[in-house]
């Protein structure tokens, strides 16, 4: 399993780390390799004052600062020999079953599993929150009732509303170990398009509508952006990009790219509402940002106007 790693808060590598611990046994055995990403609390001191991991194969990696999905990489290059690869955020923690489960469903045939989960803060889990999952139309399998072979068509599902939480996410690593993370995508999307090559490899999926991970507080790249903020531009931009890309999957159906325009739309007002705010701020706004936001969406500059004068008639 790949835990990329980045806080600045003791303890919550600790806490990811003993969940792992507490998992049951689900056959195989498991190793843990956490990419210390530049974190400014290094992974090896949270490894030093850590209790009951001792029988926990951990292995650390660290490297320059990348990001999640070039630490993620670093965890892949290091998985050589393994049959399935699991991901887990630092801030987040798995159900003692979470292996056991994701196994049992794999081992019927499939490829990549995903399962529910409990988002930051949140009471009730994200399928039910989201309304975009209905377990009733995909088949069970035999290794339990809430286990599912996901039915339907994933990419217009990501393009549309994704379901899949990272943390939740186990895969068939020694048929698809050349697969990478985009890390041009750092701060959105470069999980999306790691899922997305795996449908397009013809993965056979499955999930759990029992809740697999709870999301913790820490260091976010994507929610811990700030409105206003140079991070939440980059973020608006990364995400901008990648949903470009995706509306141009020859997969895709007219209303699926009929979605992705207006999620655009949404994208450039947040872009130009965010850099406003800066400006008002009396912040320097990122010009080299602004100009490959401009090579992603040469049109925005035209639509500024338009923006201020809806926040304008809002804020009457």
């Amino acid at each position: 399993m790949v835990i990329p790693y980045f806080q600045r808060e003791h303890s919550i590598l600790r806490r990811a780390l003993a969940s792992v611990a507490a998992q049951q046994d689900c056959g195989l055995p498991v190793r843990v390799v956490v990419v210390d990403d530049a974190s400014p609390v290094a992974a090896a001191a949270e490894l030093e004052r850590a209790e009951g991991l001792k029988h926990l194969p951990v292995q650390v990696l660290r490297q320059e600062n990348g990001g999640p999905g070039a630490a993620r990489n670093s965890g892949l290059e290091a998985a050589t020999g393994a049959r399935y690869v699991a991901f887990l955020d630092s801030d987040d923690t798995w159900s003692p079953d979470h292996l056991s489960r994701a196994v049992a469903a794999l081992e019927e045939g499939y490829d990549f599993f995903f399962a529910n989960h409990l988002q930051l803060g949140a009471t009730q889990p994200a399928f039910e929150r989201a309304g975009r999952l209905d377990p009733a139309a995909h088949p069970q399998l035999t290794a339990s009732p809430d286990l599912h072979a996901y039915a339907g068509d994933m990419l217009a599902q990501i393009a549309t509303g994704n379901v899949i939480g990272t943390s939740t996410v186990v895969y068939r690593y020694e048929r698809f170990a050349a697969q990478r993370f985009q890390v041009e995508f750092r701060s959105a999307g470069e999980d999306y398009l790691f899922w997305i090559a795996l449908v397009d490899a013809h993965a056979r999926l499955c999930f759990s509508t029992q809740v697999h991970a709870t999301y913790g507080r820490g260091v976010n790249v994507y929610a811990g952006a700030a409105w206003g903020s140079r991070a939440h531009l980059q973020r608006v931009h990364d995400e901008s990009r990648y949903k470009r890309r995706l509306l141009c999957h020859r997969r895709l159906h007219d209303h699926h790219r009929a979605a992705l325009r207006d999620q655009l739309n949404r994208l450039r007002r947040d872009f130009i509402g965010s850099l406003a705010s800066m400006v008002s701020r009396g912040q320097r706004p990122p010009l080299a940002l602004l100009a490959r936001y401009l090579r992603c969406d040469p049109w925005w500059p035209v639509h500024v106007p338009v923006v201020a004068l809806q926040r304008a008639l809002r804020l009457r």
